[in-house]
């Protein structure tokens, strides 16, 4: 992107979320380099509405996910389901292919989720 569209983002995500300017910045050098970005605050730091605008601006697709101690790691890649009309299996994809995904409280999921969450940035 040049500068000038990148300006153009940035201005567009201050419409919504105000005083985020660094972390927005910060946000977008994690998109263009193709890196992951940990987002550490207090609740109320407008963490998530920065992620959903920011997606929203670039017309990507956006997913929240919740971690918790009965998350599968099914819920997160997905899984096969059965079309008895069409009599096979049709893949029923996880929010972990969506181009922007918010991981909230990883920590409290177990172990076999938080591998394959990590398997999944990996790629």
């Amino acid at each position: 992107m040049h500068q000038e569209k990148i300006q153009q983002v940035i201005q567009e995500v201050k419409k919504i979320v105000v005083g985020q300017d660094r972390m927005v910045n910060r946000l977008l050098i994690g998109l263009f380099t193709n890196g992951h970005i940990l987002l550490e605050g207090v609740p109320g730091l407008a963490k998530t509405l920065t992620v959903n605008t920011l997606a929203k601006v670039l017309h990507l697709d956006f997913k929240r996910i919740q971690f918790t101690p009965d998350l599968l790691p099914s819920d997160l890649v997905g899984t096969m389901i059965y079309n008895q009309q069409e009599a096979n299996f049709e893949v029923k994809k996880g929010p972990i292919f969506a181009n922007i995904i918010l991981a909230d409280e990883v920590n409290r999921s177990p172990a076999k989720v938080q591998s394959a969450l990590l398997e999944a940035m990996q790629e």
